[in-house]
C-alpha cells in the first residue's frame, strides 16, 4: 500500500450476458478457484431460475435483493484508554454493496438445496421480497449499531 497517494480504484467491466457490472462483480465473488465458467454458470443458471419465478426482469429482483441487503450501517471496533468500544459507522456504498453480495453468497451456501444455482436464486427471491438470512444479518447489524450509538462520539 502506497505512503503517498490513494490507489485507483479499478473498473470492473460488465458481464458478457446481461452487460451489467453488477452481475460481473457477483460472479467474481462466486468464483473459487479461478473457475470463471463455473461460477459465470451458477449465477445464468440462478438468475434464469428467478426470471421462471417471478416471472419479472432478473437484474431488476437482483438489483432490489441487493438493495434491500445492503446496511447503512455497521460497528467497528476502537480501543480507548484500555477498553474496546464498538463504535457505529456508516457504510461506504462500495463496501456495503460488498457485504450484501457476500452474505447472500454465505447464505445461499448454508441453505438446504440441490444445486448452487437453485439455492442462490432462493436467497435472491427472499432477499428482494425483504425476508431471508441475509435480511436478517442486515438487521442485526443495523441492531447491533443502534445498540451501540452510545459509543459514537469516538468515530474518527
Amino acid at each position: 500500500m502506497p505512503r503517498r497517494t490513494r490507489v485507483p480504484k479499478r473498473q470492473t467491466p460488465p458481464d458478457p450476458k446481461y452487460g451489467n457490472v453488477t452481475v460481473a462483480i457477483l460472479i467474481k465473488k462466486i468464483m473459487l478457484g479461478g473457475r470463471k465458467a463455473t461460477a459465470e454458470r451458477i449465477v445464468y443458471d440462478a438468475m434464469d431460475l428467478v426470471n421462471k419465478q417471478l416471472s419479472t426482469e432478473p437484474l431488476a429482483v437482483l438489483d432490489q435483493a441487493l438493495k434491500n441487503a445492503t446496511p447503512a450501517l455497521q460497528v467497528k471496533s476502537r480501543r480507548v484508554g484500555g477498553a474496546t468500544y464498538q463504535v457505529p459507522v456508516e457504510v461506504e456504498t462500495t463496501r456495503g454493496l460488498s457485504l450484501a453480495m457476500r452474505w447472500l453468497i454465505s447464505y445461499a451456501k448454508a441453505r438446504s438445496g440441490k444445486s448452487m444455482a437453485e439455492k442462490l436464486a432462493a436467497e435472491i427471491v427472499d432477499a428482494s421480497q425483504g425476508q431471508g438470512a441475509t435480511i436478517k444479518k442486515r438487521q442485526d447489524t443495523h441492531k447491533m449499531a443502534e445498540a451501540n450509538k452510545a459509543f459514537a462520539h469516538y468515530r474518527w
